[in-house]
């Protein structure tokens, strides 16, 4: 299978099998993520690879119990990291200035290009892999618990593995939803309407509204998954701790 086939095949993997990666394969994933692009070839990121089976069982209390973190064989977590380049800067006689808000996004952003790049390698062995999403909402235990000191903050993880399902691909919403040409050009509410209706539509749709005892999609999402008390319990969580981790310090 060809890279772009790799790429449009992708589907998140939610139960592996025992078997470990190869180190080879490993370090293939691990090498892809490194060759990623990055922000003036600093590399201001760093890759934890978790495959002790007692540190995985922790961490997946830390992901909500989500079991394939269990599961799986390999645990990455991506994390944005100005502690490596910081401790060059000042051993070279020159003092960085990257305790802000620019260089968390700079380096959240080639944490998550290395991550994209390590997932498009596993899958091309022929490894599942799921992202995780959660690694933001408990970064502080993640810390805790992988020893990640100052100027280092968890962005995105990954679990990798030899896959133990194959669940259909996900749908995606239309080329058109998410792709502008020469400028942007907002949506009127039949575009909207458009957009969505293939989606709303479907089986699986109608079965989550019917578990989740809502009228619309959007109740799904607004109501039962991502509600605006835990995205503001969760964000005021994230900022204290990008503060303590000496991103938002603005040179103080």
């Amino acid at each position: 299978m060809n890279t772009i086939d790799t790429i449009l095949n992708h589907r998140s993997i939610r139960k592996y099998k025992p078997d470990p990666v190869p180190e080879n394969v490993l370090n293939d994933m691990l090498n892809a993520g490194i060759r990623a692009s990055n922000t003036g070839n600093m590399q201001v990121y760093s890759m934890i690879v978790t495959r002790d089976e007692a540190l995985r069982k922790q961490l997946c209390g830390f992901h909500f119990g989500q079991k394939m973190v269990e599961q799986a064989p390999v645990h990455i977590t991506f994390c944005a990291d100005i502690n490596r380049f910081n401790k060059w800067c000042r051993m070279r006689k020159a003092e960085p200035g990257y305790d802000n808000l620019l260089w968390f996004v700079n380096a959240a952003i080639d944490a998550l290009l290395a991550s994209q790049n390590v997932c498009v390698a596993a899958e091309a062995h022929g490894l599942g892999i799921c992202y995780l999403g959660t690694a933001t909402y408990n970064a502080d235990k993640i810390i805790e618990l992988l020893d990640i000191p100052h100027g280092v903050i968890p962005v995105a993880a990954i679990v990798a593995g030899y896959p133990d399902d194959n669940p259909p691909l996900t749908d995606r919403l239309p080329m058109e939803a998410v792709v502008h040409y020469e400028k942007y050009q907002d949506y009127s509410n039949e575009a909207i309407s458009a957009l969505y209706a293939e989606r709303e539509s479907q089986e699986f749709t109608k079965n989550l509204l019917i578990e989740n005892n809502v009228e619309t999609l959007a109740q799904v999402f607004t109501e039962r998954r991502y509600a605006t008390k835990d995205n503001v319990f969760f964000s005021e969580k994230y900022l204290g701790l990008l503060k303590k981790q000496g991103f938002l310090n603005h040179g103080e």
